[in-house]
């Protein structure tokens, strides 16, 4: 359990707020592309960090990010004219182009020079894997980190996002719980272990006998998963964050699975590298940014189209949202529980994987008393994270920066990874191997910026 000073350092992200302080040292997920299509299309309302902004992409196609009110007298910039490099307040024209500068004011006198003094604060803002990244923190402004999404080619990354209504830390930890997958996302047949259901592992296992290698992360999943439904969690620290790994056992073998938490909020379950990025609107709500990655072919248009409609029920992307990327299940219709479905199908009742983790998340309130909890064994990933982020940021209020803010290397390849070894390999050799996993995928994704001719911004 955290103190109630501990709890409000770890969550609460606005202006002058220690851990709000902490992630502007970090490029931070903003919008998706499509949100700004064009050269002066209509600017959009962005909310960070409790910060009210607004978005342009200008006549020259540069992305502007500006504070959402006027330095004139306070009007919405929002209602602004995107015209000719710039975006006019309509209240009195006043202009101001991507980097704040006032490059018109038609209301002073043609030999005033009043608008060199007068600027919008702006923010930095960079596109890259189909995501626009805005960077809110001191001078210099860093380089984008290598995340697989950043550095994909275009056509092997996909981007999507929803609203989350909870703090961005219990978003996090419900990112990198193994164990709850065991219950939240699983039928009531997996759970029974039904005869039906285990003859339908009976190949898998015996494909395991034969050859352990043999089964990819999807079909080790399942077969361990059912063998044992208490990991063992463990933890490591690494450049980006942490190596989180949960340890199952099936007869002389154990099944390591292990998510990543990646400084300051993004964690990678073990499929293909993306995962997600839990970016605070303000103390209370959260966008949930989710990145598909390929390195062996392009994603289909069709692949993109189940993703974007949330149609895939087990994963990330159960979770159909809006035009304002509201989820449609969302906290005030409970999350479209069916509790018949719940007496005869699943846990929950709730169909989505990305539904049944938003109700668990939101349903501990706004920002869950952690005074209250009562950890246990499988806790251990969780308690890490938290120790992490908060000597991060009780290190800044000392003077240190984060390092992984200003080392863009340290994220890149870095994926979820699953695998088996015999039950004498020690977790430090299956770090080891974690490791391999991310230098090899770091390398294919940058061999596939080379070969082709399109490629994303550094």
């Amino acid at each position: 359990m955290l103190t109630e000073d501990e709890n409000a350092l770890l969550t609460h992200v606005g202006p002058g707020t220690p851990m709000g302080e902490l992630l502007r040292q970090f490029w931070m997920p903003a919008l998706l592309s499509e949100e700004l299509p064009e050269p002066d299309c209509h600017p959009v309302p962005v909310r960070l960090l409790s910060e009210d902004l607004v978005a342009f992409r200008d006549s020259d196609g540069r992305l502007g990010l500006l504070d959402a009110h006027c330095p004139h007298r306070m009007a919405d910039l929002f209602y602004g004219r995107n015209e000719e490099c710039g975006l006019r307040c309509v209240y009195h024209g006043w202009k101001f182009d991507v980097e704040g500068n006032c490059v018109d004011m038609p209301t002073e006198t043609a030999e005033s020079n009043f608008r060199d003094r007068v600027n919008a604060k702006s923010y930095a803002m960079r596109e890259a894997g189909g995501t626009l990244w805005a960077y809110m923190g001191p001078e210099p402004v860093p380089e984008l980190p290598r995340l697989p999404i950043v550095r994909a080619p275009e056509g092997y990354g996909f981007a999507m996002k929803r609203l989350q209504e909870s703090n961005f830390v219990q978003a996090i930890e419900g990112g990198i719980d193994s164990a709850h997958t065991r219950f939240l996302h699983t039928t009531l047949e997996f759970y029974r272990r039904t005869d039906a259901y285990l003859d339908s592992l009976g190949p898998l296992r015996e494909r395991f006998a034969r050859d352990p290698d043999s089964l990819d992360a999807n079909e080790l999943d399942a077969l361990f998963r059912t063998a044992d439904k208490a990991p063992r969690v463990m933890a490591q620290r690494t450049d980006y964050g942490l190596a989180i790994g949960a340890r199952a056992s099936l007869d002389d073998h154990y099944y390591w699975r292990f998510n990543q938490f990646m400084m300051p909020f993004y964690t990678i379950p073990p499929r293909a590298p993306g995962g997600h990025a839990f970016v605070p609107i303000d103390d209370y709500t959260t966008w949930v940014f989710t990145f598909a990655v390929q390195t062996n072919r392009p994603i289909s248009s069709g692949e993109r189209r189940t993703m974007r409609l949330g149609r895939v029920i087990e994963g990330p992307y159960g979770a159909p949202v809006d035009e304002h990327f509201m989820p449609v299940a969302n906290k005030s219709n409970r999350f479209g529980i069916d509790r018949a479905l719940q007496r005869t199908y699943n846990f929950t009742g709730i169909i989505g994987g990305g539904n049944q983790d938003s109700a668990m998340q939101a349903s501990m309130g706004p920002i869950v008393d952690r005074r209250q909890e009562h950890l246990g064994v499988t806790d251990v990933g969780i308690i890490e994270m938290r120790k992490l982020l908060l000597e991060s940021v009780r290190d800044q209020l000392e003077g240190t920066e984060p390092a992984a803010a200003r080392n863009p290397d340290a994220y890149l390849g870095v994926r979820g990874v699953s695998f088996v070894r015999p039950k004498d390999v020690p977790l430090s050799a299956c770090v080891e191997d974690v490791a391999r996993r991310i230098r090899e995928t770091g390398e294919q994704i940058e061999r596939l910026r080379e070969l082709t001719t399109d490629k994303q911004p550094v």
